[in-house]
């Protein structure tokens, strides 16, 4: 539409240009030929006046005079070899007044000025006609020398039919300026079909392989350049079909593999506990450095259980699996019971946790347990990275969603990082001690969650002042919301 449209608007302006163009030389023309008739005419019509004039006598009045001189110039202009035109006959006399034939003709003053100071001029002017119409003319005039002081004779010539030669000129150029465009319209819009079609074939199967449908391919017809890009297409398609299908099998392979040494590793991992359990039992008799060690490998048990359980539920999230278990509740005892969990990490490492639950309760349908275990994580995070500062808890509630914001003063989110967190196995500093012992793969399923609710968790930080995650879920799972129920932003830099 665009080239169409712009081949239109160029197409009207240069046909505009050349109509007006050959309107200016046809009227030029018409012009300047009417000039030469007047001024050929002008010459005969002074002479027969002059002629006629001498031949009456000097004691008839001078209105039957210039009557006789004006008859006289009617039947010169109705003969077969001269224009038409219509003779006035004017005498200006010594007091201003003026005497005319036909009477009460009227020329325009400026006009007969200059031919009162002895020039044959013209004007173009609007003369009335008997019967009160009026029409465009060429006024001639031209002096005299005759024996009847300041007598001036002016052919009137009509402009009538040259305005209906210009009408008739103006119609067919605009006929053909029509005709013109919308041939020209239609050639470039043929032609346009013959690029545009390929092209928005092109589109429509890139959808389609965008949807999923790998088997599809651009039809190849002749060897021009549509042919080519045709052929490039399918080139293209065969390439990314081939390659995600590789990605495909080769996810699959991983989420298999992830899956299958969950579960096999979950049967030793068993026997291995009930055995270090029974140990632990025994380890108040043991040696110190023995008890030490039985202790490390309590810890590392618990460390690997809690890394085998994750690695479970992502592979569930992976495979599409992962369903909730949703019911009708507060969120304020989603929050409670994800600080119970956390609580003594707090003292543990003497930071403040200030939970700020609002009076009424704050319903949802949700999965309290997975909801419980993203706070939880969110909260252990926070109080890990606090470096011993406030860490407060937010919640927030509109019509559509429910939100709540964790913001630290600690360590902070460098630029870049904030979605770098919900990476897998991600850390921003690899040496740093974890007292809460996390696997690398919380915030990964935390957002996962999120989104098995149809909603959402983001970050935001920065460097040495704090960060701040906030979770969003929709009222009901799976529904849209237009705004989180409380901002996400930086949170102001805390005093010593």
């Amino acid at each position: 539409m665009r080239v169409i449209g712009s081949i239109f608007v160029a197409a009207a302006v240069v046909m505009t240009i050349l109509a007006m163009t050959m309107i200016s030389l046809v009227a030029q023309r018409l012009v300047d030929s009417k000039l030469d008739i007047a001024d050929a005419e002008i010459d005969r019509a002074r002479v027969a006046v002059e002629q006629q004039i001498d031949a009456t006598g000097s004691n008839t009045s001078t209105q039957a005079r210039i009557n006789a001189a004006r008859a006289s110039l009617t039947n010169l202009s109705s003969g077969e070899t001269a224009a038409t035109y219509e003779p006035v006959l004017l005498v200006v006399n010594h007091d201003g007044s003026t005497t005319a034939s036909p009477e009460g003709y009227q020329i325009p003053t400026r006009l007969m000025h200059f031919v009162s100071q002895g020039q044959v001029s013209y004007q173009f002017a609007m003369v009335n006609r008997a019967d009160g119409s009026a029409y465009n003319a060429l006024v001639i005039g031209t002096p005299t020398d005759s024996d009847i002081p300041n007598l001036q004779v002016y052919l009137v010539l009509s402009m009538e039919s040259d305005e209906s030669t210009m009408a008739l000129m103006r119609g067919l150029l605009s006929a053909a300026g029509v005709v013109v465009v919308v041939l020209l319209v239609g050639i470039a819009w043929l032609m346009a079909q013959q690029v545009t079609a390929p092209v928005r074939s092109a589109s429509r199967i890139a959808q389609r392989l965008a949807a999923g449908h790998l088997r599809e391919r651009m039809v190849v017809d002749g060897e021009d350049e549509m042919a080519r890009l045709a052929m490039s297409f399918n080139a293209m398609a065969e390439s990314l079909s081939k390659q995600i299908h590789q990605l495909e099998e080769y996810g699959n392979l991983q989420r298999q593999f992830t899956s299958d040494v969950s579960h096999e590793l979950r049967t030793p991992l068993t026997t291995v506990r009930m055995a270090a359990d029974l140990i632990d039992a025994s380890s108040e008799d043991f040696e110190p450095h023995t008890k030490r060690a039985t202790e490390l490998m309590i810890r590392e048990l618990d460390r690997f259980e809690s890394l085998l359980a994750d690695l479970l539920e992502i592979s569930r999230h992976d495979a599409g699996v992962a369903d909730l278990s949703a019911t009708r509740l507060d969120a304020r005892t989603c929050v409670t019971a994800a600080w119970q969990q956390v609580e003594h990490l707090a003292k543990e490492l003497n930071v403040p946790v200030n939970i700020n639950l609002p009076d009424e309760a704050v319903y949802l349908t949700g999965d309290p347990r997975r909801i419980e275990r993203v706070l939880r994580n969110l909260l252990a995070n926070a109080i890990d990275h606090s470096e011993g500062r406030s860490v407060d808890l937010d919640i927030g509630a509109n019509e559509e969603a429910v939100s709540i914001t964790v913001t630290d003063h600690g360590v902070g989110l460098k630029p870049g990082q904030e979605e770098l967190v919900f990476n897998r196995f991600w850390r921003a500093d690899a040496s740093r001690v974890r007292h809460s012992g996390g696997t690398g793969l919380g915030l990964a399923i935390a957002r996962e969650d999120a989104l098995l609710h149809g909603g959402d968790l983001d970050a935001v930080g920065e460097t040495g002042v704090g960060s701040q995650f906030r979770l969003t879920l929709p009222r009901e799972p799976g529904k849209t919301y237009v705004k989180a129920a409380l901002p996400l932003q930086v949170p102001e830099a805390e005093d010593e």
